[in-house]
């Protein structure tokens, strides 16, 4: 039923002039299913609040509730279409009073652990694209008939949402930015391994998928009770993301996992100063995986202690700053990162290699970002020692990454069930020694450089390409034995 709805409302988008692309779809639903979750909200505190013998204060004027506008109803429980908006009606309403009406939240409240301050945030940045009124009357009523009150409905609707994120990220062009794949996002949790109690942290959060995916973990491995539940919502996951549809997704799909009210900031998190990180702003785990390829301006430069235009690295900068002394961070970024040789690149591989234990590199096969066209690592650190020695497992599932062959939980069990064996013993061992792994010693690098660039030892050696002159020897060798072969068999002609 669940998915049959997403499909349909997706073709009615597609039929629209205002809807373009993939990233158009999951915008337009989003806002649509955030309006309808937070009328189930409004509903289930209301009911709370009556069993409880008070009155409850609603969060939003009667005119612009859901049962309201959306979906107003007879005493049969049907669309009163006596009442109910459409055409052109309702593109005037959604456009001209109830954004604005949404929008308006933003002056109430600065507290980004509060609803308002979301419903504020998001109808500030997004716009109603769907230009069709008796296309959005159509996509209105197949919301309302998704259920969000039980942990079940929910649990099915999350799945279909990070569907819908997953083919956004797969339409290619902006879209990749927004998605990493959720196994490499679950291997790195499980290496980090984020308890109740901690807290963890994205500072580039695109849809979420660390920190929903964070909260499965943690849920499923801590005691159930009423304490680790308020703590698990409320002070557990932290995030910061600059772009606008990113930033809505992101809500969205934490809602859908279960938390009323996440934790996210809409900013630019490379505009806060470094120097300005305080203890209280630093976190327990970190787990990211920053922008490929993007460019800061000069002003932005000046916030960081080592001055360059890539934006990865001044994420970088960031997440050790943020990390509490003995956190553990697991972060994404080009495989370029160890071994460019400008001084920014070697400045900061110097200042990880020196503030951090960087105990694991996880080389990552091309393809694993669909659209993305870059080779990535993922690196694996804990602040608060230096390194000594450094495990690479270099992944290789056997296939070409795609469309139709994206990575499994499967690819990377080995890498988990591997590196297991490292987290308990000290920086000086490393990991195991496999034709896939091998450990590198940072008193073995080149001071000048500190060049970490992945270079497999164990790989069994393969026969060398032959030159173009031992080719051309070989084909003229063979050339005359076949000269002499035929002379033969004319003469016994």
């Amino acid at each position: 039923m669940f998915e049959q709805t997403f499909k349909n409302i997706d073709d009615i988008l597609f039929k629209d002039s205002g809807a373009d692309s993939e990233l158009d779809y999951i915008g337009q639903t989003s806002w649509i299913m955030f309006l309808r979750y937070l009328d189930e909200l409004e509903l289930d505190k209301a009911d709370e609040a009556e069993l409880e013998g008070r009155e409850y204060a609603y969060i939003l004027d009667p005119e612009f509730r859901w049962s309201a506008w959306a979906m107003p109803k007879d005493d049969a429980g049907k669309l009163d279409h006596h009442v109910a908006l459409t055409g052109k009606d309702l593109v005037e309403f959604v456009d001209t009073k109830l954004f604005p009406y949404m929008a308006s939240f933003k002056e109430r409240t600065d507290n980004a652990q509060t609803i308002e301050y979301k419903i504020g945030e998001i109808f500030s940045e997004l716009k109603n694209k769907i230009q069709s009124g008796y296309g959005l009357r159509e996509i209105l009523e197949l919301a309302d008939a998704l259920p969000f009150r039980s942990h079940t409905d929910k649990h099915e609707l999350s799945h279909l949402y990070e569907s819908k994120i997953k083919n956004m990220g797969n339409a290619g062009r902006n879209g990749g930015q927004y998605y990493t794949p959720r196994p490499l996002i679950r291997a790195m949790i499980a290496v980090t391994n984020p308890v109740i109690g901690e807290k963890v942290y994205d500072g580039a959060v695109g849809s979420a998928g660390f920190l929903c995916e964070s909260y499965d973990y943690i849920k499923a491995n801590m005691a159930q009770n009423v304490d680790n539940l308020r703590t698990l919502q409320q002070s557990t996951f932290y995030g910061k993301e600059k772009k606008n549809l990113a930033y809505v997704i992101g809500i969205m799909n934490m809602i859908l996992h279960g938390i009323e009210a996440p934790n996210i900031i809409h900013t630019n998190t490379l505009g806060e100063n470094i120097r300005d990180i305080q203890e209280k702003d630093r976190y327990d785990v970190i787990l990211a995986n920053p922008p490929f390829g993007g460019k800061e301006r000069k002003e932005v430069q000046q916030n960081f202690d080592i001055k360059t235009g890539e934006t990865a690295f001044l994420f970088m900068q960031h997440f050790i700053k943020s990390l509490k002394a003995g956190g553990r961070g697991a972060v994404v970024i080009k495989n370029t990162f160890l071994s460019n040789t400008d001084n920014a690149s070697v400045t900061l591989r110097k200042y990880l290699l020196e503030s951090c234990n960087l105990h694991t590199v996880l080389d990552m096969p091309s393809g694993t970002f669909l659209g993305a066209g870059v080779k990535t690592v993922v690196l694996f650190f804990n602040k608060g020692e230096p390194t000594k020695k450094t495990w690479f497992y270099q992944l290789n599932p056997g296939r070409n990454m795609g469309k139709t062959n994206s990575l499994n939980d499967k690819d990377l069990e080995e890498f988990v069930e591997l590196q297991a064996s490292i987290t308990s013993t000290s920086s000086v061992t490393g990991g195991p020694e496999t034709e896939r792994s091998w450990n590198v010693s940072v008193s073995e690098l080149a001071e000048d450089t500190y060049d970490f660039s992945p270079k497999n030892p164990n790989t069994p050696e393969e026969t060398p390409l032959r030159s173009p002159s031992e080719i051309l020897e070989e084909m003229e060798t063979l050339d005359k034995q076949t000269q002499e072969i035929l002379g033969l068999v004319r003469g016994l002609v």
